[in-house]
């Protein structure tokens, strides 16, 4: 299949199958792959800014100690395996196969972790940036279980809303942000809601086509429309898919910041400081 065939939309109509016009395989680090970032990818893709796929398999995984972040938000999603978690808003605990995390670092949070107990460990975390009204914000940690994410076939809705189903999370500006799983040969077709014309599909596990064909480890992303896009499960498939209004602001990058103005990344770069400070006092930094 290229990028000039045509499908059938759930109304039964031919619709024109959406490009792909940019794919990559990402930068492995140990057992963490970044595939966007805001300094490439994540400028097309605004508000995903930043993706990171990890799996242990073959390779040591390890803690990950405290870090800082302001002005943006992660999501942190579990496909195999587990992993622990410590925030600064006094959270701790483990994220099981299946559930999620939603950081929302605002104006300045300090996090961690590791990867859990299990012989494999393999997910997304998926970093988004947030509007002015929220990038200084109070930090906010939500941590849901594998039943308390609302499914719509075969995609488990992580923000925003698909079908019948949708998330908890409170998404800081229009987007969705699914799970996908699809048996081989199972054919599906994501529809974006109006005016989400920015949209990008990662592959855990398996290959498919979507339209074109997409192996375990690639990001894929498709031009800028509202029209659907059609997977091809070759096969038993896991991916994630994301989809969203653009966000209008320019991106102001820090080393663990992104924000919408230069003001506005001082000052959280200026709380992450005084954050840490606080952490080195109390031991729990070096």
């Amino acid at each position: 299949m290229n990028a000039r065939d045509t499908s059938l939309s759930p109304s039964g109509k031919t619709a024109s199958a959406r490009r792909v016009v940019h794919r990559t395989r990402g930068q492995r680090h140990g057992p963490i792959t970044r595939l966007m970032s805001p300094s490439d990818l994540g400028e097309l893709l605004r508000p995903f800014v930043f993706l990171d796929h990890f799996d242990t398999s073959g390779a040591s995984g390890g803690a990950l100690g405290l870090h800082p972040h302001s002005g943006i938000a992660t999501v942190t999603c579990i496909l195999e395996g587990n992993v622990s978690y410590e925030d600064t808003t006094g959270e701790t605990g483990k994220i099981l196969q299946g559930g999620l995390e939603w950081m929302q670092a605002g104006g300045g949070v300090w996090h961690g972790g590791g990867f859990g107990d299990s012989p494999r460990t393999r997910g997304f975390q998926l970093w988004v940036a947030l509007p002015p009204e929220a990038e200084l914000g109070p930090a906010q940690s939500i941590y849901l279980e594998p039943h308390q994410i609302e499914r719509d076939g075969p995609a488990a809705v992580l923000l925003g809303r698909y079908g019948t189903a949708s998330s908890q999370i409170r998404a800081p500006s229009p987007m969705n942000y699914l799970s996908v799983a699809l048996k081989a040969g199972a054919r599906w077709r994501y529809q974006p809601p109006d005016e989400q014309t920015v949209a990008w599909a990662a592959v855990s596990r398996g290959s498919l086509h979507a339209p074109d064909a997409l192996q375990a480890g690639e990001l894929a992303v498709f031009e800028e429309s509202t029209a659907g896009i059609d997977f091809h499960a070759e096969t038993d498939t896991e991916f994630v898919l994301g989809s969203a209004v653009k966000h209008p602001h320019d991106l102001m990058l820090g080393y663990y910041s992104v924000h919408t103005s230069a003001a506005a990344l001082r000052e959280g770069e200026a709380r992450i400081q005084s954050i840490g400070k606080r952490l080195r006092d109390e031991g729990r930094l070096r």
